[in-house]
């Protein structure tokens, strides 16, 4: 792959990073879930609560204001996004607040970075995130290293070259942890037993078998120098995370000026240019800008308050139709009918409950909702589901359709043998203790009238116990499956 070395420098002053990592979870397990979050000092988020300590929770001056979050969505999104309890069904957020230094070290470089807060977020049909909120301590990094900082900390399970090698270390104790290690056994240790896994599958997204990429999914604010020329060469950067190379030389994963032109123009977001720029892509979402970091508090607020969640509900939608795409494709059509239909009933639920088009009430929103669906190729997907919804509806009618008319062409034969028979296929020899034993002397019709009883009785019970033994398939997979579950 060709790429290009020494690119511009960049310096930052301040850097911002919100990481979110996708999860299953147990729905039968939600009240334990729950009471696991609160005895660990999670606390339910409700934006018509004042929060304790805004400073520690989000950073110094940066308020998240309940009134604004109400007004930027529309009701019917705000009653999803913001249930005033948990037994509502939507999204449910716990927050807990972390205050506290660590640092990842890297070939021989080491970043300082501070864990401000983590939020845990319950999702409906068994969706969950958990959310971590990070500031990088030094304020005076290159782009080069807050990029390779971030790349390196959402590689969960890093399998490629360029993403191995970090480690993070416990200042208190002096001990390491993979990043992996490091969220599930320090930081959230009591969320292993609350993580699903596909056991066909290993490693964290083995609990999201129809998720593409093992890293997670990042947010950032970066603030530059004061009136620092931001060059698209930067964006690109930023938009892809080219940070540094395994061998720590800085790059940049293209050398071709109007490749990096047009895959801006697809990614990026200039309205408030050359100030202010924001950049979304299958990686991350970043803002940048050149402005002292004391005159963007309004803009830090809607990072930390609306722009989250606007974020946050188009990742859920990605997830959810890449879900309905691999359901799909694991379904066995002769054998899986009650998986069908529980997919079918998944589909209109997540459709009609919480897929919407339009979420906000801003212009601004708008315009960032447009530039997520984009990114994560929402309609797209959404086309292909409505597809697999048709397809499925006619799988189901032609199933029917044949179970119908093979069961109407066996009582037709028996209803014109009985019809033969004057409705009566009772043997006067079947009346005596001895009657089957002259079984020998039976006429033609006597053997037809043996055989139709016989295979009727036969046929009665068969219906019976599969029917019976189908219901009882059913609920032990309904009861395992919970795929509709809100």
């Amino acid at each position: 792959m060709s790429i290009q070395k020494n690119p511009e420098k960049l310096q930052m002053t301040d850097a911002y990073m919100t990481f979110l990592l996708p999860f299953g979870f147990d729905q039968r397990r939600r009240e334990e879930t729950i009471n696991d979050l609160e005895s660990n000092g999670y606390t339910y988020f409700q934006i018509d609560e004042a929060v304790v300590d805004e400073d520690a929770l989000y950073g110094h001056r940066i308020e998240v204001l309940g009134k604004e979050l109400e007004q930027y969505f529309y009701p019917y999104i705000e009653d999803k996004l913001f249930p005033c309890s948990p037994e509502k069904k939507g999204f449910h957020r716990y927050t807990a607040i972390i205050g506290k230094n660590y640092t990842m070290q890297l070939r021989d470089e080491l970043y300082d970075f501070y864990m401000r807060s983590t939020d845990i977020i319950l999702c409906p049909f068994g969706i969950a995130f958990l959310v971590l909120r990070i500031d990088l301590k030094d304020s005076s990094e290159d782009i080069s290293d807050v990029l390779d900082f971030i790349q390196h900390f959402r590689a969960i399970e890093p399998n490629l070259k360029e993403d191995k090698g970090a480690t993070i270390i416990i200042p208190q104790t002096g001990q390491t942890f993979t990043i992996h290690d490091y969220l599930f056994e320090h930081l959230c240790p009591f969320l292993k037993k609350t993580v699903l896994h596909e056991r066909k599958l290993e490693g964290h997204f083995g609990t999201l078998p129809y998720f593409e990429d093992e890293r997670m999914y990042v947010s950032s604010f970066l603030v530059t120098e004061t009136d620092a020329f931001i060059s698209e060469e930067n964006l690109f950067r930023i938009g892809n995370l080219n940070g540094k190379d395994p061998d720590g030389m800085p790059f940049v994963s293209a050398t071709n000026p109007d490749y990096i032109q047009q895959s801006l123009s697809e990614s990026l977001h200039d309205r408030w240019a050359p100030h202010l720029y924001m950049i979304a892509t299958d990686h991350n979402f970043s803002t940048v800008s050149n402005r002292p970091v004391d005159e963007l508090t309004n803009e830090l607020s809607q990072y930390m308050g609306t722009h989250y969640y606007n974020l946050l509900l188009h990742y859920f939608y990605k997830i959810m139709l890449l879900r309905v795409s691999f359901e799909y494709s694991e379904v066995e059509w002769k054998r899986d009918e009650f998986y069908v239909k529980s997919l079918i009933k998944l589909i209109n639920v997540f459709s009609s409950s919480y897929y919407f088009i339009e979420i906000s009430t801003r212009t601004g929103g708008k315009e960032l909702s447009k530039l997520f669906r984009k990114t994560f190729r929402i309609d797209a997907r959404f086309d292909e589901v409505n597809t697999t919804l048709q397809e499925l509806y006619k799988s189901q009618e032609n199933s029917n359709a044949s179970r119908v008319n093979t069961l109407l062409f066996i009582l037709t034969i028996f209803t014109v043998i009985s019809g033969i028979y004057g409705m009566n296929l009772v043997i006067k020899d079947w009346e005596a203790p001895s009657g089957w034993k002259e079984y020998s002397s039976y006429t033609v019709f006597e053997w037809i009238s043996l055989a139709t009883a016989v295979t009727g009785i036969g046929l009665s019970v068969y219906l019976i116990i599969s029917t019976f033994g189908r219901l009882f398939k059913q609920w032990l997979r309904k009861k395992k499956l919970h795929m509709h579950d809100q």
